[in-house]
């Protein structure tokens, strides 16, 4: 098995976000799952959770959403039921209330609705790349990885471009919430609550409330009903329409994941490159391989590295028992390089088929509400980027997100020979 970021000693502790500065603690997920699977484990920051790290257990355990619930959260953070209220979207919901809303944006996101966004996608990754490729040498996190997926939901969801910068610095700190390089309200160094009402807990979100609720004013005075903020507000068949705080918080969920889980992806896939040279003759011979290599390289990325849920009754499993009310974290950083279902994941297979990875949650209700989107973002930018170039390497060391929730690169000097 080879892995490669700093080996960790097998031991990490996986609730705290130190361990993951050098990526995943993979040793430590593979101890887990061969002596552990079902693992009791501790956290200084709150109530203590259990740690899931099979594929297998993972996949089943996401279907059933009556007995593991997201109605309590979905980070390991504990909560109040007056904080959770206030900041939950769809993503914090179970069935039938999740459907509801979910319903009412599939049409938006469906695969159909984005296949037509392929020749924005390309202008844009055209545009970006030649930017980047004329320095040489580059941080392709920052001129490329975190360019694109920003302006590209701008387009989906109808904002406008001169307020993008400004929404790709709110979404980093909201995601990357607990990483000093990209807030100054770091979660777990925070000496106060002021913002316990907001989401992510963060000054962020306060300041995307305040501009998601003047966006629709000023889109309802211009008649604008353009991109799916509008499907959203609508009413529904019974009547019924979203809370202000709902929008709000859907914004922010929009901000937040539309952005960062992309950009993370192709990060991962530029750094793959730089290690498996074969990759980009691979995706220069082109053909079948573009059928196959998005979800490879979102499998080996996992933008998101767990998600929580909390158990509704007691449950046996692995000879334990989760108790009504604990907490339990699908790890699905582990779940993709888990060699019991993926064969040799620890390599970039551009042609593995089937390719059952969770990083879009599948298997249950929550499955990624844009996978369709972040499937076509990163192979249109990797069929780029591929007819530009003729070597790319790694000028550096590389650097990970100071976050157990979402993994990402943040950092990724490189070199190219352009084409």
């Amino acid at each position: 098995m080879t892995v490669w970021t700093p080996a960790d000693d097998g031991h990490a502790d996986l609730s705290s976000h130190d361990a993951f500065v050098h990526g995943p603690p993979h040793n430590t997920f593979a101890r887990l799952r061969r002596e552990d699977p079902l693992h009791w484990t501790e956290y200084a920051g709150g109530e203590n959770f259990w740690s899931v790290t099979r594929y297998e257990d993972i996949t089943v355990m996401n279907k059933n959403t009556e007995v593991f619930s997201s109605a309590r959260g979905i980070r390991m953070e504990d909560q109040s039921y007056e904080e959770y209220l206030a900041r939950r979207t769809f993503q914090e919901t179970d069935p039938p209330e999740h459907s509801k809303v979910r319903m009412k944006l599939l049409k938006a996101f469906s695969k159909t609705t984005m296949a037509q966004y392929e020749q924005d996608i390309r202008d844009l990754c055209a545009d970006i790349l030649d930017q980047a490729l004329a320095k040489g040498e580059f941080d392709a996190t920052r001129e490329i990885a975190r360019q694109l997926p920003m302006r590209m939901l701008g387009r989906v969801v109808g904002l406008p471009e001169a307020d993008l910068p400004w929404l790709v610095e709110k979404g980093d700190a909201l995601i990357a919430n607990t990483d000093p390089d990209f807030t100054s309200h770091v979660l777990d160094r925070m000496q106060t609550d002021e913002f316990r009402m907001m989401p992510f807990n963060s000054p962020a979100g306060a300041e995307l409330y305040v501009y998601a609720k003047e966006l629709m004013e000023a889109k309802a005075k211009t008649g604008d009903t353009a991109g799916v903020l509008n499907l959203i507000l609508a009413p529904a068949k019974d009547g019924s329409v979203i809370t202000e705080t709902e929008f709000r918080n859907f914004f922010c969920l929009l901000v937040a994941a539309g952005n960062d889980t992309t950009r993370y992806s192709i990060a991962a896939g530029i750094q793959a490159m730089c290690r498996q040279p074969e990759l980009l003759a691979q995706m220069q011979a082109g053909g079948a391989v573009w059928d196959t290599a998005a979800d490879e390289i979102i499998r080996w990325a996992t933008p998101a590295l767990y998600f929580r849920r909390t158990a509704t009754r007691d449950v046996e499993m692995h000879g334990k028992t989760i108790g009504a009310g604990d907490k339990v974290l699908y790890w699905f950083a582990s779940a993709n390089r888990d060699d019991g279902y993926f064969e040799d994941p620890f390599h970039v297979n551009l042609h593995r088929s089937p390719n059952r990875h969770l990083s879009f949650g599948q298997f249950g209700p929550h499955v990624c509400l844009g996978m369709w989107l972040a499937r076509l973002e990163v192979t249109v930018l990797f069929q780029e980027l591929a007819k530009r170039i003729r070597h790319i390497e790694s000028a550096g060391p590389h650097k990970f997100l100071r976050s157990n929730f979402v993994g990402g690169i943040k950092a990724l000097p490189v070199r190219v020979e352009a084409a």
